[in-house]
């Protein structure tokens, strides 16, 4: 890249696809101090195919189990070139995974299934959307369907996004009512809101994995329902073009 290029242009120009793709940075000022030597953040978005995601009826299948690995894959190769743009600059930074592993699983994690960075945190402070009732990213621009990566810096980006705070769900409960799991009790999120006052991760494990099985022979953590069903990610889909 040109010197004269802007970091955030720089990493504007790594983005394979634009029109699939949203970016945003944040100033997480203390929230990573005990976790990480890092304040601020990139975050990638990677929208998900509509097709795929449309045909999830009772239950994952295997081309949305195959779509996450890949999209995962697709994520942690852009992340390793923007982690290689800014070691071209001198600034120590720190890529993270869309699925994390388990190096960056938290102390407690059997016990609260958390890692130790939240790509979802990281995005509403950016201001790419807000968290809604079963705990997803309900980005502005793709609704759920969406997988996230992040890189860590301590470089102040001249593009910090406003965070969102608050959920913009409103009384909609077609996820919650949708979830076999029945994990979600429909709270409304904010930044103040802990995440089992509204969402209890482990009977979402225990089912997506169950329903894996059964559907494809895979112990595997997804599911999919709550993201097909949602009216944000139905309403920013595409029109095909006739």
């Amino acid at each position: 890249m040109s010197s004269q290029t802007t970091i955030e242009e720089a990493i504007t120009n790594l983005i394979p696809d634009k029109d699939n793709y949203i970016v945003g940075y944040a100033d997480l000022q203390d929230l990573l101090k005990d976790k990480y030597p890092y304040r601020y953040v990139v975050v990638i978005g990677r929208k998900m195919d509509d097709g795929i995601i449309d045909a999830i009826a009772d239950g994952p299948t295997l081309e949305y189990y195959n779509l996450y690995k890949s999209t995962n894959e697709e994520l942690k190769r852009i992340g390793e070139l923007i982690s290689g743009e800014l070691n071209s600059r001198g600034i120590d930074n720190h890529p993270l995974v869309a699925t994390g592993d388990d190096r960056e699983r938290d102390a407690d994690y059997e016990k609260n299934l958390r890692y130790k960075f939240s790509h979802k945190m990281a995005a509403t402070r950016a201001g790419l959307g807000w968290i809604g009732k079963t705990d997803l990213l309900i980005s502005k621009k793709f609704g759920p369907r969406v997988r996230l990566a992040s890189v860590l810096t301590n470089h102040r980006f001249s593009r910090i996004g406003e965070p969102v705070t608050k959920s913009k769900c409103g009384s909609c409960n077609i996820c919650v009512e949708s979830c076999p799991a029945q994990a979600a009790n429909g709270k409304l999120w904010d930044t103040t809101v802990y995440r089992d006052e509204y969402y209890d991760a482990h009977k979402c494990r225990d089912m997506c994995r169950k329903l894996s099985m059964t559907r494809f022979q895979k112990e595997a953590t997804i599911c999919g329902i709550c993201i097909s069903v949602c009216p944000f990610g139905k309403k920013k889909r595409k029109t095909a073009k006739p």
